[in-house]
C-alpha cells in the first residue's frame, strides 16, 4: 500500500507531453507587482523603499517600536528591536513583493528577498513576529511551503 502511495505521488509530480515524452512539473514562479530597494526598516511590519513606498508586510504583527502591541492587534512575544533587526536581516538590500492590498497610506504585500524567502513567513518562523490570522485567511503567507 505504501508503495503505491508513494508511485502515485510520484507520478502527480510528471507530465507527458504529446509526444510522448516525460516531463518534471515545475511550480510556477511567482509573479510580483513590484520591487523594493529598501531604505529603510521602520519596524518588525513595516519598511519604506528607496521610492517612498511604504510596504506594510501582510499577515504578520510585531509589536510597536515603544514596544506595545497596538489594540486590536495579535501581540509578537518578540521585542521591537529583535523584530526590527530580523526584519532588516530578511528583507536585505531589496524585496519583489506581492500585493495584497492597502493599509492607512502602505501597500500591503508578500515579499520575498533576493535569495527568494518569503520575509513573511520567515518573520512568524523566527519567532520575530506572529501570524495576523484575519488576514492571513485572506491571503496565506508560506505559500507553497517554498521556504
Amino acid at each position: 500500500m505504501v508503495a503505491v502511495v508513494a508511485a502515485a505521488a510520484f507520478a502527480g509530480t510528471m507530465f507527458f507531453t504529446r509526444d510522448g515524452e516525460v516531463q518534471m512539473a515545475q511550480a510556477a514562479a511567482p509573479v510580483y507587482d513590484f520591487g523594493c530597494d529598501v531604505a529603510y526598516v521602520n519596524d518588525g511590519d513595516t519598511l519604506r523603499c528607496a521610492d517612498g513606498t511604504r510596504v506594510r508586510i501582510h499577515g504578520i504583527s510585531a509589536r510597536e517600536t515603544d514596544g506595545t502591541c497596538a489594540p486590536g492587534h495579535p501581540c509578537s512575544p518578540a521585542s521591537p528591536e529583535v523584530s526590527k533587526a530580523m526584519l532588516e536581516r530578511l528583507a536585505g538590500r531589496h524585496v519583489n513583493c506581492i500585493q495584497t492590498g492597502t493599509s492607512y497610506n502602505r501597500l500591503t504585500a508578500i515579499c520575498d528577498n533576493e535569495q527568494g524567502v518569503e520575509i513573511n513567513c520567515a518573520m512568524v518562523e523566527s519567532g520575530a513576529a506572529v501570524v495576523w490570522d484575519k488576514f492571513n485567511r485572506q491571503q496565506s503567507i508560506c505559500r507553497l511551503g517554498r521556504n
